[in-house]
């Protein structure tokens, strides 16, 4: 049996594998407004459900690829995903309608679920706790440094194959990690540890998870968090196009914000070890709160121009940079528990946290009206109900110390 490979490259494996649904979201970016024009000129906000599409496909799918891991090993069920995947592809570039292209991006997402899910819980066979949380914290940077280069990537090949070119580039990318994962890492899940694919299995795992206090916060938090995301990535391309007259420079400015916030998972590398996941989370959580409230608070009192810009710039660095001290924390929170189910843990948690995600952020990136002021609302509220899950989850987590 081959060896794990060493930090460095289990970590850049790892995290190429993530990538993939950075890549799905920001290369599409830069498409939008000609998707739009081309398959839904009466309501070019509908352009962007092919992001939430591919999202809710990616949480739908993300309930079965752990337990199926756990039946059929770990590489296998990537690897099935990731050919799922390259064919939804496929597919998508050829579509002529706005719903024929949403259906193939939903099913493009459930393939990205094999990577995605199954990758955590190859770190969990590895590695648990604050150890778990460091490594994904390394994942999470290089997973936030390539969204600076996908939108400006999408643009390069719009310019040169269209918006349908995209699609080629993902069968491209993801043929070489599932080259890569196949000659480099060895299956982490043996045969003695594996048990059969059944959905009560996958039943009682929901009911065991969501009957446990810890695991269920840190799943509504986690949800919240993403939202908070998915609601930004929905209408940012909009926002620079028509509130602030940038679309020629989105992916150049979309690119820088990436860079700076990838320090944010530098940052908790180094300091979730003295400090803790949990305070991590929360002082992220209550820094956002403040920061949404001035950038809602500014944007409503009429801030636009070089003024609302900047404002909108240090906002959007912020939302991007607490991914990196939030995500990897909140999913180690709520794995720590449930070491003994890792598969059906990681599909369970990661599916619940997507799905909810979706349903809170589509509604608030369809509300969109050529101002940010509905984006920072949502995200205001998202932020707080966030922190005051936090702060419920310590109140449980001391109570039981």
């Amino acid at each position: 049996m081959k060896s794990v490979p060493g930090r460095a490259e289990f970590i850049a494996l790892l995290a190429m594998l993530f990538a993939t649904i950075a890549f799905s979201i920001d290369a599409m970016l830069p498409a939008l407004p000609q998707i739009g024009a081309e398959l839904t000129p009466d309501d070019i906000n509908r352009a962007q459900l092919v992001v939430t599409s591919f999202v809710f496909g990616m949480g739908v799918g993300t309930f079965f690829t752990g337990p199926l891991s756990d039946t059929f090993g770990r590489k296998p069920v990537i690897l099935a995903g990731i050919a799922l995947y390259i064919a939804m592809s496929l597919l998508a570039a050829s579509e002529e309608s706005l719903e024929m292209l949403l259906m193939a991006r939903f099913f493009q997402g459930l393939g990205a679920a094999g990577p995605r899910v199954v990758a955590l819980a190859i770190v969990r066979d590895l590695h648990a706790g604050r150890e778990m949380a460091r490594i994904m914290s390394f994942v999470m940077m290089i997973f936030t440094i390539f969204p600076a280069l996908a939108p400006s990537l999408g643009a390069v090949i719009i310019s040169v194959a269209g918006w349908r070119g995209i699609f080629w580039a993902f069968v491209v990318f993801s043929a070489i990690s599932a080259t890569w994962l196949t000659l480099r890492l060895p299956e982490t899940h043996p045969r003695a540890n594996r048990r059969p694919f059944s959905f009560a299995a996958l039943g009682a795992a929901l009911k065991e998870l969501l009957g446990h206090p810890v695991v269920r916060i840190s799943i509504a938090v986690q949800a919240l968090i993403f939202a908070m995301l998915f609601s930004m990535i929905s209408s940012i391309q909009q926002i620079y196009d028509i509130s602030f007259g940038q679309a020629e420079h989105f992916p150049l400015w979309f690119g820088g914000v990436a860079i700076l916030a990838a320090s944010g998972s530098v940052l908790n590398a180094k300091l979730v070890g003295r400090l803790g996941m949990r305070f991590m989370v929360t002082a992220m959580l209550t820094a956002q709160v403040g920061l949404a409230g001035v950038a809602l608070l500014l944007f409503s009192s009429g801030a636009q121009g070089a003024l609302g810009f900047g404002v909108f710039l240090v906002w959007q660095l912020s939302v991007f940079f607490q991914m990196g001290l939030t995500v990897g924390n909140i999913n180690a929170i709520a794995m720590e528990p449930v070491g003994h189910i890792a598969g059906l843990a990681a599909s369970v948690i990661g599916a619940v946290a997507t799905v909810l995600a979706v349903v809170i952020a589509v509604p608030n990136g369809l509300m969109f009206n050529g101002t940010p002021i509905p984006l920072a609302a949502g995200i205001f509220i998202e932020a707080a109900l966030a922190l005051i899950l936090m702060r419920r989850l310590a109140r449980i987590e001391d109570r039981d110390a």
